[in-house]
C-alpha cells in the first residue's frame, strides 16, 4: 500500500451539487445535494479522515471488484479450469478478496470540469482471479446526478462486476428506516446462512421483499427468516426488463422528511439491497455509526453468478470491453 498520502478531489457544478472523491480505492467520500430552500444536505455514509478508511471494514465509497458481492467457496470453474480465490469473509471471498480494489492506490487519468477518471491494472492471478485486468471508474457530475461508468478488458476469460459501495441517508443522520424505498424487481435472491444464494430466484409478491410499491425500510425489517439470517437486508434483487437498460429508474428512494428523493439507474441486471445491518461502530466524520445509519444499493451481477447456470453472463473475454454505468439523480422537494 503506497506510503505518500491519498489524493482528494472535488467537483462542483452551479446548482450547488458537490462530491468529493479519493484515489485510494477510487472512493466516493461525500455527496453535497442542494434542497430547495437553497441549503445542501450531506446524503453519503463518509469518515473523517482518509486513515480511517484505511480500517474501516464498511466499504465506504469504495470501488468494488474484481467481483462485486460474493463467490461461493472462493472459487469457481471456467472452461474446464477450476481457480481458487482468496477468501475474505470465512470460506467465501466477499468484494473480490481481503486485497480487493478498494485497498488499491488507483491512479489518476483525465481530470475535466465535471469529471474524473480513476484506473488500475490488475496483475494476472490477483486474489485467484485470471489474467490481467486493465479497469477504469469515471466519476461524471450532471445537473442533478452523478454517473459513474465502468470499463474493463482483461486478456484471459474472468468474472467481472464492478460496483460503487456508497451509503447513503437522504435524511443526512439518524437510520435510514423512516427512508421510503421503491425496486423494480419482481424477483429476489433468498440465501443461506452465509448470505450465498439458494437454488432459484424467488417471487418478491407476498414477502417483506416486496418493494414494487413504495414501502418504508422500517416497516418489515426482520419480518422473516430470510432477513433475520442477514440482521435486515442483504439481498440481491433481479432488475425488472426496462429497469436493465437504464431507461427506467431501477431504485427509487425517499428521504423520512420528504424533503429529497435519490433515483438510481444503471444497466446492470441485478441490484443488491444492504441496509447498513453490520454499520455498528464503523468510524463517521463525528464518532461512529450505528446499525441502520445508510443504505447501499450496488448494481451488479448477482452474487455467486460464477458458479450458476448462466454464468457465462458474467465471464469478460479478452478483446470484449466491459462497459456498464449506475446514475444516481437526485430531486429536492
Amino acid at each position: 500500500m503506497s506510503t505518500t498520502p491519498p489524493r482528494i478531489f472535488t467537483l462542483s457544478n452551479a446548482r450547488g451539487l458537490e462530491i468529493r472523491l479519493m484515489d485510494q480505492g477510487a472512493t466516493w467520500l461525500s455527496c453535497l445535494v442542494p434542497l430547495a430552500d437553497g441549503s445542501r444536505r450531506e446524503v453519503l455514509l463518509g469518515c473523517r479522515t482518509p486513515e480511517d478508511y484505511l480500517v474501516q471494514k464498511s466499504f465506504l465509497g469504495a470501488t468494488i471488484g474484481r467481483y462485486a458481492n460474493r463467490i461461493a467457496g472462493s472459487r469457481f470453474s471456467l472452461d474446464g479450469q477450476e481457480h481458487s480465490l482468496t477468501p475474505s469473509q470465512g470460506k467465501h471471498c466477499l468484494h473480490g478478496g481481503p486485497d480487493g480494489f478498494d485497498r488499491r492506490r488507483w491512479s489518476v487519468g483525465e481530470i475535466t470540469a465535471d469529471s474524473i477518471t480513476f484506473t488500475l491494472d490488475s496483475p494476472a492471478g490477483d486474489q485467484g482471479f485470471p489474467g490481467q485486468a486493465r479497469v477504469s471508474a469515471l466519476y461524471r457530475l450532471e445537473e442533478d446526478s452523478v454517473t459513474l461508468e465502468y470499463r474493463a478488458e482483461v486478456d484471459a476469460p474472468c468474472p467481472l462486476s464492478l460496483t460503487n459501495h456508497a451509503y447513503f441517508n437522504l435524511d443526512g443522520d439518524g437510520d435510514v428506516l423512516g427512508h421510503s424505498l421503491r425496486l423494480a424487481a419482481s424477483r429476489y435472491l433468498p440465501v443461506d446462512a452465509d448470505l450465498i444464494p439458494l437454488a432459484a430466484p424467488a417471487p418478491v409478491t407476498g414477502t417483506s421483499f416486496d418493494f414494487l410499491k413504495a414501502q418504508t425500510i422500517g416497516s418489515r425489517l426482520l419480518a422473516d427468516e430470510q432477513q433475520k439470517i442477514a440482521r435486515g437486508y442483504d439481498h440481491s434483487f433481479l432488475l425488472d426488463e426496462g429497469s436493465r437498460t437504464g431507461c427506467e429508474a431501477a431504485a427509487e428512494v425517499r428521504s423520512a422528511d420528504t424533503r429529497l428523493s435519490m433515483r438510481l439507474f444503471t444497466d446492470h441486471p441485478a441490484l443488491q439491497f444492504y441496509s447498513g445491518n453490520y454499520l455498528d461502530g464503523t468510524p463517521a466524520r463525528d464518532g461512529s455509526y450505528g446499525r441502520y445509519a445508510g443504505l447501499a444499493l450496488e448494481p451488479g451481477f448477482p452474487p455467486d453468478a460464477p458458479n450458476r447456470a448462466a454464468a457465462e453472463a458474467c465471464i469478460l473475454r479478452p478483446g470484449t470491453v466491459y462497459r456498464h454505468f449506475i446514475r444516481f439523480q437526485f430531486l429536492a422537494e
